[in-house]
């Protein structure tokens, strides 16, 4: 009787959970490691790139994985928790795979990988790349006709080639639940050729929640691959203080030529922002929070409230002001937490119900104040007041949060003893791929 071996698609991994053997979360799966062999041999799966809580990345054997089921894998043995490090002669199979241009080695007709098969060889744990998904035709950003159909690894060629303008569209459909957040996390480890193919497949909206989610150094280099009029527009769809951040890293004369390209209000705005000193409530705030005038009603406020487009920590309170309703307003009047609008009939008007007596900021406040003022009023977002009483806008927690962190958060999480311990570390000695 033919022995009937397990099969799976990276489509089909991208993201799910790994588990202990005690039925712990260890973390997510972000891809695979493999290493291509000379001629037409497939192949070897090395092992999984692992996310564990605190966004570190780490590697995993294949031979430590002893499921692959029911949308989770499950792994056993001692995990070492040092950052994975891709090594040139490997290969990230979701990373660099999908996507790809290759030609069948039959009627040397191009076609685009879709999709990845791997299989487990009988009697061990050793994995391998069997088959690719392929799809015929032209390339495009509507690549949805053309035949598609399933081939043995050794039918295609042209994986180790090195591709210029490689698409995007099969890598982005496998993360496409990702929060901003995750797929910057998948952003940030790619080669920097992937990680400009991929921001150019996003739209700009996306792209831009992305952006606000990356270390420095990472939105610098991709906003300065997109072309001008583009980059102006995700700068466009950012918030303004994440805009005004990013655009203080770029030399003056490129600076000065994407706020020339953008709206004249929305450069206004981060312009102002620029204006101030980086660590003080004006260098943080944003320019948008929600602004009602006096006779608006908690009806009213409600509906700006559910936009879901604004963060929880902006949604969390709205600011009366007299008019002009947009920053910097008239004179500020005082806010309104949601729970209080929860609280009162919807006709009531938002001025009968406004917290007066609360403090505002000052936009020459230092951090450590800001902090201490969310601190001591328990709030998530404090308003900034200038000296003539209009509204400059709000710092929100977050903001504050990513300037009390170390400047190297986003890249290395947190290194406490929730990651530290996590299945503990592998000896340094044993040597498993020298991780």
């Amino acid at each position: 009787m033919a022995v009937v071996t397990p099969r799976v698609f990276v489509s089909h991994l991208a993201g799910i959970a790994v588990f202990d053997p005690n039925g712990d979360q260890v973390g997510r799966l972000r891809d695979l490691v493999a290493l291509l062999r000379v001629g037409d041999r497939p192949p070897r799966v090395l092992g999984v790139v692992v996310e564990v809580i605190s966004r570190r990345r780490i590697f995993v054997p294949m031979t430590r994985v002893t499921g692959v089921e029911s949308g989770q894998i499950i792994i056993t043995g001692v995990v070492n928790m040092r950052r994975f490090e891709q090594r040139a002669s490997e290969t990230l199979v979701l990373g660099e795979l999908l996507d790809r241009r290759v030609r069948l080695v039959e009627t040397d007709e191009e076609v685009a990988v879709l999709d990845i098969g791997l299989t487990q060889l009988p009697a061990r744990r050793d994995w391998e790349i069997d088959k690719v998904f392929v799809r015929k035709g032209k390339g495009g950003a509507l690549r949805r006709k053309g035949e598609t159909l399933t081939v043995e690894w050794s039918a295609v060629t042209g994986f180790s080639l090195e591709e210029h303008g490689q698409g995007a569209a099969s890598l982005l459909a496998t993360f496409e639940q990702l929060r901003p957040a995750d797929l910057a996390g998948v952003l940030h480890h790619l080669s920097a050729k992937r990680r400009a193919e991929v921001a150019a497949a996003l739209d700009d909206d996306r792209l831009a929640d992305v952006l606000e989610e990356l270390p420095e150094d990472d939105q610098v280099e991709i906003i300065g691959k997109l072309k001008d009029e583009r980059a102006a527009d995700v700068l466009e769809a950012m918030d303004p203080d994440d805009a005004a951040d990013l655009l203080s890293e770029l030399p003056e004369e490129e600076k000065e030529r994407l706020l020339a390209l953008m709206r004249p209000e929305e450069a206004a705005d981060v312009r102002r922002l620029m204006s101030y000193e980086e660590r003080t409530a004006g260098g943080l705030m944003t320019t948008e929070p929600i602004v009602l005038r006096p006779d608006a009603t908690v009806a009213d406020a409600l509906a700006r409230v559910r936009d879901p487009d604004l963060s929880p920590a902006l949604a969390a309170q709205i600011y009366v002001c007299r008019p002009p309703d947009e920053t910097p307003t008239g004179k500020y009047l005082g806010l309104v937490h949601f729970q209080r609008l929860l609280r009162d009939p919807p006709f009531t008007l938002v001025s009968s119900i406004a917290d007066t007596d609360l403090p505002a900021l000052p936009p020459d406040t230092p951090l450590p104040e800001v902090t201490s003022y969310l601190a001591a009023y328990n709030m998530v977002a404090a308003p900034v007041v200038d000296e003539s009483g209009a509204l400059l806008g709000a710092v929100t927690v977050d903001d504050v949060l990513d300037h009390l962190l170390p400047d190297d958060w986003r890249e290395d999480g947190l290194h406490g003893p929730a990651t530290a311990g996590l299945n503990g570390d592998r000896p340094l000695g044993e040597s498993a791929h020298g991780r």
